[in-house]
């Protein structure tokens, strides 16, 4: 228990002696250690390798209305400190970060003046009234959508909501990231509809694309592509395997005035760096979850070294490449062997430049590594 002691939020099964009282699934449960010392409460998953996230760390404090929206309130005055809500360039962003704003099993993702949510636990979906009372308090939306993934909701027993939950269907979801403008369909593809973890890393892309050849794979709806765009580079090729995908992204590259810089093709991004024989001067690399589990690493590990042996194999010598890892279970070290092993596979040397990680509205408590799950490495390529 001395991680759960030191803030850790996760309670795993094996650190689990016994259960008392007849608790079910969902139900509020008290967690205590072997001396009988109070360390929190957050609500059962019987059958989970995670059966209680804590939520609490007092006796005294409710689970209600207003304790959601205390830990909504700060949630949104952190993301204004560090420099997030308060300007129109930037109106697009996570509000809320389940384990890293003290709310287990929730994420909102901000699309201008509409919610999107996920509800990962049943404990929360149990809850569903009070928070969407809470977050209607806080930030006033004018419409909530329910995009909490099929495959969650079975795992923890419940049926999850789909579409609107509270206020009116918009005809799309409008906002702004760093001044780039997005309309999006409010079913479209991935997660919430957008991966806001990675908006600081597509400023460095930006930065680094002045005159350059960038290849996107597994762009989704292109905001590297469309960064890139804006930061001068010559030609933007992004390629994804969703049809949907590429169709809205052409949509917004056209919006923004980009559509002579980018294309999007659907297609296979391993076999589109496979055939680029050196042609781009940055590529980035930014795959799907490889390893959702920590049984799935090793064979994830395969895969990246693949991924960043072709990454290097579509860039020119001097040329840079960019590879990324959503997969908690693989650490930067881990992803940097990956790459270390790419290279040699390509037959050049890579030389690793940056790092970088997820953005502030993600944040990760100090006691919880496992919360630090977005990485990536920018590197030079080179002949050998």
């Amino acid at each position: 228990m001395q991680p759960v002691w030191a803030g850790h939020p996760w309670v795993y099964a094996q650190a689990i002696d016994r259960v008392e009282g007849g608790a079910t699934r969902g139900d509020e449960v008290r967690v205590v250690d072997p001396r009988g010392n109070f360390l929190g409460r957050g609500f059962y998953s019987p059958g989970s390798a995670i059966p209680v996230r804590l939520l609490v760390r007092d006796e005294a404090t409710a689970i209600d209305t207003a304790l959601f929206r205390t830990k909504f309130e700060r949630a949104l005055a952190l993301r204004k400190q560090m420099g997030l809500g308060s300007s129109p360039e930037t109106t697009g962003y996570r509000v809320v970060h389940a384990e890293g704003d003290g709310v287990p099993g929730l994420i909102v993702d901000r699309f201008g003046d509409v919610l999107v949510v996920q509800i990962l636990t049943l404990g929360m979906k149990d809850r569903e009234a009070m928070i969407l009372e809470a977050l209607g308090q806080v930030f006033a939306p004018k419409a909530i959508i329910d995009r909490t993934p099929a495959g969650a909701a079975k795992a923890e027993g419940f049926t999850e909501s789909k579409g609107v939950v509270r206020g009116e269907a918009p005809d799309a979801i409008a906002f702004t990231e760093r001044g780039i403008e997005w309309s999006l369909p409010s079913d479209v593809g991935q997660k919430t509809g957008f991966y806001f973890d990675q908006r600081d890393l597509r400023g460095r892309v930006e930065a680094l694309a002045k005159g350059k050849r960038v290849l996107d794979a597994y762009s989704y709806i292109g905001a590297f592509g469309l960064a890139a765009a804006r930061g001068g580079a010559t030609e933007v090729v992004c390629v994804d395997e969703s049809a949907v995908a590429v169709e809205v992204g052409a949509e917004q590259a056209r919006a923004n005035g980009f559509e002579k810089i980018v294309s999007f093709q659907r297609g296979d991004a391993r076999r589109t760096m496979q055939e680029a024989h050196a042609s781009f001067d940055l590529t980035v690399v930014d795959p799907p979850r490889l390893a959702p589990t920590r049984g799935a690493r090793e064979q994830a590990l395969v895969m990246y070294a693949k991924l960043a042996e072709l990454g290097c194999r579509a860039t020119k010598p001097g040329g840079l490449v960019v590879v990324c890892s959503c997969s908690a279970a693989v650490d930067l070290f881990a992803l940097t062997r990956a790459l270390a092993t790419g290279a040699v596979r390509a037959n050049v040397h890579a030389t690793v430049l940056e790092r970088a990680f997820q953005g502030v509205d993600h944040p990760v408590p100090a006691a919880f590594a496992e919360g630090l799950y977005l990485k990536a490495i920018v590197a030079r390529v080179d002949k050998r």
